[in-house]
């Protein structure tokens, strides 16, 4: 059983809504073409859930509409508002959610029953994607007698089983061990490209949406403030939560003939994109492993010195990443600029928080692109 199988074709998605809170707002206009997968990044409070949320039918948004492919189950200038479990929309959290009371195989065919498949037929459904996932031994064990990471897969067969017209991905491998997240993603993307789901996941992780999405919108206060192909939204942020999560250094500004003016009028050298033009709103973007640490600023080839307080020292693998803090009477925005260095670096610096240190980035290491609006 296909996406739509239940319902006919595999659609796309178009949403525009609008949503007041007290303290909050959500206006986002998004779509997704039938068998893609979109990611929706933002930090906490930024409306992912609440998105979410409408999409599913929990919600119904002040102003606006939701099509699952040629069905409108949300507009509000008609009054149309389909319920969550007739819109043809399945749901796979962090949490898998499974029935208690009911084996793996019930909890699987439980959709299909509930819209009107036979129980014969149901079942057969049911064992046929636990094998997909990789439980068919389990089909007869009730949820306590299965780890979590077992759970969330038959967790995710459930929710492909009715054909879903759009899967809702919300972060389903945060609550999973170190160990079962790299299956189950895996498991994810194998499955979603197989059967041309389309869905939205919502998650925090860079990989995750590398691994399984098509398009990433990027969301802030309730905003969308940038979005594109996955690639090329996680390698050119134009937003700091996105450098955040992609590992990459972002010093905001505008495009100057040099590279990047920030507003204490420094010149960040850098590469221009070609696509940004002097005095529009543009970023400085570069990775932690490109700069160099000095205790003194040294001299040579064009390169950006940014003197400042060593904030934190955090141990990562085979590197060390150096935080960066504002020195008195100094920039503020190298407030958080990371620098990546070996072990034996940190100690011939003497690297303790608190010491008075220089970034140093070769111009030929920074990327000079348009900011997001």
């Amino acid at each position: 059983m296909s996406p739509g199988e239940l319902g006919g074709a595999v659609p796309g998605l178009d949403a525009a809504i609008s949503l007041q809170r007290p303290g909050f707002s959500l206006d986002v206009d998004l779509a997704a073409e039938p068998g893609e997968v979109l990611a929706v990044l933002g930090p906490n409070g930024a409306g992912k859930s609440t998105l979410l949320g409408v999409l599913a039918g929990l919600l119904r948004p002040d102003a606006g509409h939701v099509r699952v492919g040629g069905t409108v189950v949300t507009d509000t200038a008609t009054g149309v508002h389909v319920p969550a479990h007739r819109r043809g929309v399945g749901l796979l959290a962090q949490q898998a959610l499974l029935f208690p009371h009911l084996s793996a195989v019930g909890n699987v065919a439980f959709g299909p029953r509930a819209a009107g498949v036979p129980r014969r037929e149901a079942e057969r459904r049911a064992r046929e994607l636990l094998a997909d996932v990789d439980v068919a031994p389990l089909a007869d064990r009730r949820p306590a007698q299965m780890s979590g990471g077992q759970q969330q897969r038959v967790a995710l067969a459930r929710a492909l089983a009715p054909g879903p017209g759009l899967l809702l991905l919300d972060e389903p491998l945060a609550a999973l061990d170190v160990d079962a997240t790299p299956a189950m993603r895996s498991l994810l993307r194998r499955m979603i490209r197989d059967a041309k789901q389309t869905a939205v996941l919502v998650t925090h992780s860079a990989l995750d949406a590398l691994v399984l999405a098509d398009r990433v919108v990027v969301l802030t206060g309730g905003e969308v403030v940038e979005q594109g192909p996955t690639r090329d939204v996680l390698t050119r942020p134009r937003s700091p939560f996105t450098a955040r999560i992609a590992g990459l250094d972002l010093v905001p500004g505008t495009a100057c003939a040099q590279g990047l003016c920030t507003e204490d009028r420094t010149v960040v050298s850098g590469r221009n994109d070609g696509a940004t033009v002097p005095g529009e709103r543009a970023v400085a973007v570069f990775p932690p492993s490109a700069v160099a640490v000095y205790a003194e600023p040294p001299h040579g080839s064009p390169r950006n010195l940014l003197p400042i307080r060593l904030a934190a020292v955090e141990p990562r693998g085979d590197v060390v990443r150096l935080r960066a803090g504002a020195v008195d009477g100094g920039p503020e925005w190298v407030d958080g600029l990371a620098a990546d260095v070996t072990p034996a670096a940190v100690a011939d610096l003497e690297a303790e928080p608190g010491a008075a240190l220089w970034f140093v980035v070769k111009a030929t290491e920074v990327s000079i692109h348009a900011a997001s609006s």
